[in-house]
């Protein structure tokens, strides 16, 4: 990944392990980050455990980029960092953002968990700011680990100390089920034993999310705010679904990762060309910003999302990564400073259909059968 980014790379077991260090490094507790409301759950949640405010910025309806142009001037001021988020691969308006935050003198930092393979301006995401953030269980399908891209070489040594720290010990029998999940998981699609299996998940207290958002438990969270900057405090919101994202990786694991990220090229590539057909189709949202991308998942624009969703899953196709409600709804005001202009992220959440793009032709013959009807948002 040095070689691809031409970048100092730090590996973390997992994405929102590696934002927490860039965090804890950049910014000072007590300070606002402006992040995308439309975003997974557990990352602000991360934002907190850092000791920081979030803020929520407004987005472009029309495929849930941050707007940097709509932020407004008051809301710049303050600021500690600003967090890109790069929504399915799709990049944000790195540039402008970088000008802005050169401007303040606070840093940018890029999540770039879904975009392992975007560009922007011939330059690869995640090059933009003082740090980057990627996760190998997206594109490549690791099931594990990610890594942190810095611009300061010197910067990698702290962050690996700062990780260490924060390591948890693991143990043959954690590698040994890491290593049998993916043939067990296929195993259990085969079989058309998903129902089953996530109710076991849920009984074993592996999967906690009922539906798209965790629960928030406002009680507890507002002790474990008043503990941050910590992890440990935010551990039972950090770990969901993910319950080794602290676990330092034994060799059989990072071989597996190793063998997996040297097929990503291909992998790139396979996504590339179904991002074409998806974004092709009357659901297809405007093309990504920087042109030709291989998007994780591809935002659809449908008028009944539950509608569109119910018809996928009769072709066994399962839909993920659902950002709804955004989360200055979710969390509300005590624990998130809200967006200025929610209304183009609350559109965007509720219309967006993320799409596997390696299941393109799936997709799209569900949804022509089921008569699903594109939505275009009121404004852009």
């Amino acid at each position: 990944m040095r070689g691809r980014l031409g970048r100092p790379c730090l590996y973390v077991p997992s994405a929102r392990l590696g934002l927490y260090l860039a965090l804890r490094h950049w910014c000072r507790p007590g300070g606002r980050v402006l992040m995308s409301p439309v975003n997974d759950d557990v990352i602000l949640f991360v934002v907190l455990a850092a000791g920081l405010r979030p803020v929520q910025a407004p987005l472009d309806p029309r495929d849930g980029s941050l707007d940097a142009a709509a932020v407004p001037e008051e809301t710049w001021q303050g600021l500690a960092a600003v967090v890109t988020t790069n929504l399915y691969g799709n990049p944000d308006p790195a540039p402008e953002l970088r000008a802005r935050c050169d401007a303040l003198g606070i840093p940018l930092i890029e999540d770039a968990a879904h975009a392992i393979g975007s560009t922007l301006d011939g330059r690869p995401v995640g090059t933009f700011g003082e740090a980057a953030v990627f996760s190998l269980s997206k594109h490549t399908g690791a099931r594990t680990g990610g890594f942190v891209a810095v611009a300061d070489p010197a910067v990698r040594d702290e962050l690996a100390t700062l990780r260490d720290a924060l390591l948890h010990p693991t143990g043959p029998l954690t590698e040994a089920a890491h290593l049998v999940r993916p043939g067990a998981e296929a195993t259990v699609r085969a079989l058309r034993l998903t129902g089953a299996a996530r109710a076991a998940l849920r009984l074993l207290g592996q999967r906690e999310r009922e539906g798209i958002r965790m629960p928030l438990r406002a009680g507890a969270l507002k002790d474990a705010v008043a503990a941050a900057p910590s992890l440990d405090a935010f551990h039972s919101w950090v770990r969901v679904d993910l319950h080794d994202y602290r676990l330092r990786p034994g060799h059989a694991r990072l071989r597996r990762t190793t063998r997996l990220l040297r097929a990503l090229d291909a992998r790139l590539a396979a996504h590339r060309a179904g991002t074409h057909d998806l974004l092709d189709s009357p659901w297809g949202a405007p093309a990504p910003r920087g042109g030709d991308q291989p998007l994780f998942r591809v935002p659809l624009l449908v008028a009944d999302r539950d509608a569109a969703i119910a018809a996928l899953a009769r072709r066994r196709v399962t839909t993920g990564y659902l950002y709804d409600p955004p989360l200055d709804d979710y969390a509300g005001e005590p624990f998130t400073a809200p967006c200025a202009d929610p209304g183009p992220a609350r559109w965007f959440a509720r219309h967006a259909l993320p799409a596997d793009p390696l299941r393109a032709e799936a997709v799209l013959s569900a949804l022509r059968e089921s008569g699903a009807q594109p939505v275009k948002p009121d404004r852009g």
